[in-house]
Parts: C-alpha cells; structure tokens; sequence
C-alpha cells in the first residue's frame, strides 16, 4: 500500500488529454455516498481534512476521484490533473469502492472472492466480511458481493447477486437484516432476481438495481415504494438524482448510460455504436457535485467524465482498450467515489 499525498512523492499519470476548465458548481443531493452532498470536517473539506492532500486547482471537477481498479487487485485515488496520490494494491478484484460516512475509511467488496474489505489509507485492512473464494449464504458467508455501503448506523449493507437477497451486516460481523433470499424472482422486497445495486438514499431507504431489467425504490423499512422496468438491457448500479430522475447505465456491448423518468422514459443518454463514444460494459455512473457525468467504462479499461450538454468526453484516466497495471493505465475498473476537495487557483507563469 502507498501513502502519496502531502507524505510522499506524487506521481504525475500519463492518459488521454484532458481538457480541464471550470463548470458552475451546484451541491448533489442525491442517495449514494458518492452523491453525497459535500460536508466539511471542522473548516476544511475531506480531501484536506481527513487526507491531507493538496487543494485541487480550480478546473474540471472540485475533489478527487477513487477507482476501484479490479482486475489489476488496487483501488487509487486520482486528481483532475491525473495524479495517483493514493493507491492500495492489496485487493483482491475490487468490484467497487465507496468512501464510509466521514470519508475516514474505504470499503470495497471483492466480488468473486466473495468478500468485503474495509481499509483506512493509513493503517491498511480495518475489518472484513466473508470467506476467501468460497461463496455460501450461511453467517458469514456471501456469494458474488455487489455494491458494499456503509451506512450512517455502522453496518453495511452489501447486494448478494447470486443469493438473490440484499443483506445488512454490523460491524461485529453479525447479519442484522435481510430482503429476498429464498428465491431468486423479480417479487421485491420479498424476491429480488440477481440485484447488482443497493445505493443508499438520504430517507433510509435503497435503490436496488436488478439484473433482467428492474429498478426498485424501498423506503428505510424496507417496503416498495415503486419498481420500474429498466429501458436499457443488464442494468447496474441506478442513482437517485435530485430532481427524482435516474442516473443508470447498460452493462453490454456497447453500452449506455441513461438518464430516465420513473416512467421510463430516457430523457438524456450517451454511448454510441463506434469512435472514442463507444461504451464497453460500463458499470456505474455517477453526477459530480458541478453536474458532470463520471463513470466507468470497464472493459474500455478507462474512467470517464462527461459533459451531459455536449455530450463530450472531456476527462479520461487509462488507455482505451489497452488493460496494463502501468502508470497511466487502468484493467476493468469497475467502481468509483468522489473525495471533495478545496478548489485553489492555478498559480500563474
């Protein structure tokens, strides 16, 4: 594990170009903890207070991105000027990586080791759930993890793909709460058919993504509120956006990302059949703080950041198409988060 940051050397990362300028900032009031709306720590946002990195300069996005980088086992966390300034290589296929309340901590399930990692930047592995690539559905036990969030309560709630079932788990290892389970249908909450998302919402209630096509809304007991059926084929991981609208990508080939009504209806989208907007199985996108569209393009092995009013690309981390573990470069990253950040001024000559 390296500690970069203000504690070591910062590596500058080679990608594709990015064309960084600033965008009008709006705070995202949206469920997942990577739409969280921003929170400062004292008198200074996460990335100063709590990670003791450099304010940003002002230009594309406020903050800082985190990758789960899967098939190279590493998470990173990367500036908008492409500088790994954190990077855990430790991991065992990260699937995805979420920052826990207070950003203090990082949790990642490891989707086909069947397992869920929590690690602090400092002090390495912190606690874990599950057995070591033995899948099963008894305490302790999961199979094929999806979507591990810490709640505000201390436990976490993770998405069991092939258990069919969204489960609760404390800190003390104990499974304090589980939806589904028995069968795999689409019948939520009591059935849910291979859920792939479980993204927290500010009332307490998920927004679980189901893999043949549903979305569903539960509130904080648990009950369905509504459940849509999805306009895109393999759906993944849907966000909540504040106007009630549904940020959700297609897990295909190619692939899309939408934005949708609760009725269904697309009302923006991007991803084309060929050239450099050419989607290959993204997994998740989610709205940055000034309403750019950040998400990943797995097995594009890039992360992406898009102008939702142009429809342009305008940031890019790892080579499209080109999977290597070298400095620049990405292997199916498949989650991500965003660490706010101080914006400062780029100093001049």
């Amino acid at each position: 594990m390296k500690w970069l940051g203000l504690l070591g050397t910062v590596l500058l990362v080679g990608g594709c170009s990015s064309h960084e300028r600033a965008g009008p900032l709006h705070a995202e009031r949206g469920g997942s903890a990577s739409a969280r709306p921003t929170r400062r720590l004292g008198s200074q946002l996460p990335a100063q207070a709590v990670f003791g990195l450099p304010p940003v300069r002002q230009g594309l996005f406020p903050g800082y991105l985190l990758i789960a980088d899967r098939d190279n086992n590493r998470a990173l966390i990367v500036s908008p000027a492409k500088r790994i300034v954190w990077a855990d290589g430790g991991l065992r296929g990260p699937d995805d990586a979420f920052f826990t309340p207070g950003y203090r901590t990082i949790i990642t399930n490891e989707e086909f080791n069947d397992t869920l990692t929590e690690l602090t930047p400092a002090h390495g592995r912190l606690w874990r759930y599950g057995h070591d690539a033995i899948p099963g559905s008894g305490p302790g036990y999961l199979n094929t993890p999806d979507d591990a969030y810490r709640l505000r309560n201390g436990q976490t709630v993770v998405a069991d793909i092939r258990n069919c079932r969204i489960v609760w788990i404390t800190h003390s290892r104990r499974v304090a709460r589980v939806l589904g389970g028995g069968r795999c249908a689409h019948d939520p909450p009591r059935a849910f058919s291979s859920p792939n998302g479980d993204t927290p919402l500010p009332d307490g209630g998920l927004l679980v993504t189901e893999i043949p096509g549903w979305v569903d809304r539960l509130d904080a007991a648990g009950r369905l509120m509504w459940s849509i059926r999805s306009p895109v084929s393999y759906p993944s991981d849907a966000q909540l956006l504040p106007d009630g609208r549904i940020l959700l990508v297609g897990f295909t080939n190619p692939g899309k990302i939408v934005i949708m009504t609760r009725a269904g209806r697309i009302t923006w989208s991007f991803g084309s059949s060929s050239g450099a907007d050419e989607l290959n199985k993204p997994s998740l996108a989610i709205r940055l703080p000034n309403g750019l569209v950040a998400a990943n393009d797995d097995w594009n092995d890039r992360v992406i950041v898009i102008d939702p009013r142009t429809k342009q690309i305008v940031w890019q981390y790892g080579h499209t198409g080109h999977p290597s573990a070298a400095l620049g470069y990405l292997s199916k990253p498949d989650g991500m988060d965003f660490l706010p950040s101080a914006v400062g001024r780029a100093k001049k000559g």
